[in-house]
């Protein structure tokens, strides 16, 4: 696998984070500058924010959570030469699960169908992890 193929899903990965970091930036300015909010009402994170606020900042903040084990995993992978098709294509679900999961945060918040795909990047992320430990142990290519 070349490392563009593999790198891919990861800067897909990152992409989001910030596209939802940018998002965020916007949907916070706005109560701030038309004074619904002031500074010392969210200064230590209290949830004061605007619903729409507090759904982009919380899909902000999940990509700071089970991503961390896919940039490890990718880098380690990459590295040691264990990033195979099988690899990839398990990055693709992932990052594809974690893409929905903020879209429908970001959107209808409906919490099934937003566990549900929280539920999927968590089997495929565990399932290259397991993958990747088992060819580390074994030695195997």
């Amino acid at each position: 696998m070349s490392v563009a193929s593999i790198l891919l899903p990861l800067f897909v990965q990152v992409v989001l984070t910030l596209v939802l970091g940018f998002m965020l930036a916007g949907a916070r300015m706005k109560p701030l500058v038309r004074g619904e909010i002031r500074p010392e009402q969210v200064a230590l994170r209290q949830p004061n924010w605007p619903t729409r606020t507090l759904q982009i900042g919380y899909a902000f903040q999940n990509q700071f959570e089970v991503p961390v084990l896919f940039y490890v995993l990718t880098i380690l992978a990459l590295v040691t030469r264990h990033a195979d098709l099988l690899f990839v294509v398990l990055a693709w679900i992932f990052v594809a699960s974690r893409l929905v999961h903020a879209l429908v945060h970001v959107t209808s918040n409906n919490l099934r169908a937003r566990g549900g795909f929280f539920g999927i990047g968590v089997l495929v992320i565990a399932i290259m992890w397991l993958i990747f430990i088992v060819k580390i142990m074994l030695g195997l290519p």
